[in-house]
């Protein structure tokens, strides 16, 4: 399952806010849901670094104190806006179960909706990992995610085993997406504007009798890529890989 870093959060403060209700507004007019919000659109325009208490405050016209009287932190608060964007993975729990295509379609399913979460929210990235902080849509998630595989012939174990490899793959690979546009905003470069300015000089260096392979499969997925790498495509392919992968151990499983 997906984690938060947040290392300042008090797990026991994060699961009383997670779990309790939000709607109630302050002296102030605010609400958790209110704060949250805001949080979330700051992140998705200036990143996670830019969220403070201040700063969302100062987004919601209010006084920094007001804030706290609600979340006691960035942790916490941090812990809310993953449990909230999680909870707009699916319409209900039974959505990926749902799919005409029986396991293998809700897992593409699965894997595409947790794709387009990380290029809404690709602070996202920065926060997961580590320990969870259960909260209600995450443990819906959770569910929801699990369901198709139940009754298809594997263990508990394996079934969160193979959710777990495909959230990690989808991951990873938008955590390289993300790092692909973080590069070009910083060199101010496309990919092939960059191989236009460094192949000459890669094409001397690096001798094609001494690296055969590496130069022949590396030009093959340049010209194909026409970038440094395709995310769409490490994407679709690793899926699946692995979702063959799984057909097999189910087989396997259905023989035995």
């Amino acid at each position: 399952m997906s984690g938060r870093k947040g290392a300042d959060a008090d797990p026991a403060r994060s699961l009383a806010l997670l779990w309790g209700a939000h709607g109630k507004p302050g002296r102030s007019g605010l609400t958790i849901r209110s704060i949250v919000t805001a949080a979330i659109e700051l992140a998705d325009a200036e990143g996670l670094e830019a969220v403070s208490m201040r700063q969302v405050a100062e987004r919601l016209g209010v006084g920094t104190m007001s804030l706290y009287t609600h979340v006691p932190g960035k942790g916490e608060l941090v812990d809310l806006m993953v449990d909230t964007a999680f909870g707009r993975l699916y319409d209900d729990v039974d959505a990926p179960s749902s799919r005409p295509g029986g396991w293998r379609e809700a897992l593409e399913f699965v894997a595409a909706r947790n794709w387009e979460i990380y290029r809404r929210h690709p602070w996202m990235l920065h926060v997961v990992g580590g320990r969870s902080v259960l909260g209600p849509n995450a443990s819906l998630k959770y569910e929801a995610e699990l369901r198709p595989l139940d009754g298809v012939g594997l263990s508990d174990l394996e079934m969160d085993s193979v959710l777990a490899l495909i959230l990690t793959h989808v991951e990873g690979v938008a955590r390289l997406q993300t790092n692909m546009a973080q590069i070009q905003r910083d060199s101010g470069m496309t990919d092939a504007e960059w191989w236009t300015v460094n192949a000459p000089l890669l094409d001397k260096v690096m001798d094609g009798s001494r690296f055969p392979v590496a130069s022949r499969v590396g030009q093959a997925a340049g010209e194909a890529h026409q970038a440094l790498a395709d995310p769409e495509q490490a994407f679709a392919f690793g899926l699946e890989r692995i979702l063959d992968g799984v057909a097999a151990l189910i087989t396997r499983r259905s023989e035995a």
